[in-house]
């Protein structure tokens, strides 16, 4: 059985005309679909925001700027049936290159290679069985008006 830890995590939502960039994911036991936004791991030695930089570099490969603390979430939850804890930084952050506001989606790539697709999506797109994670998130962004 693998060892149980809480886990250091950082995020950026990217927002954008009340849109945020989030990658879907699907929950294979409980067939739910749910949104995240783009990030990973902090690193021992890294601060959560040279984490998010590193991570939105490797996965994307865009240059971000103006990197901006929202605030903390601690995130209990199961996926794939499995139990996770998470501390999570949550960053608003632009991207140097304006254009990419205009493209419907994103592709990136995990560290392992594995593509992915991030799109753009609104609040309309997140509810109880699509939701928005870590639970607290779409609160903290309606809250800083940054999603409608």
């Amino acid at each position: 059985m693998a060892e149980r830890r809480i886990r250091a995590l950082a995020l950026c939502v990217f927002h954008n005309k009340g849109r945020i960039l989030v990658n879907q994911f699907h929950d294979p036991v409980t067939q739910q679909t749910i949104y995240r936004p783009v990030g990973g791991g902090i690193e021992f030695g890294e601060t959560s925001a040279q984490a998010i930089a590193r991570e939105v570099e490797e996965e994307l490969g865009f240059a971000m700027s103006e990197l901006r603390l929202l605030g903390t979430l601690e995130s209990l939850f199961v996926y794939n049936g499995k139990p996770g804890h998470e501390f999570v930084q949550v960053y608003d952050a632009h991207f140097a290159d304006t254009s990419l506001y205009e493209r419907s989606h994103l592709e990136g790539h995990e560290s392992d290679g594995a593509a992915f697709t991030v799109r753009w999506h609104n609040s309309a797109s997140f509810s109880e069985q699509t939701p928005l994670v870590p639970v607290g998130l779409e609160s903290l962004l309606k809250n800083a008006g940054l999603l409608d």
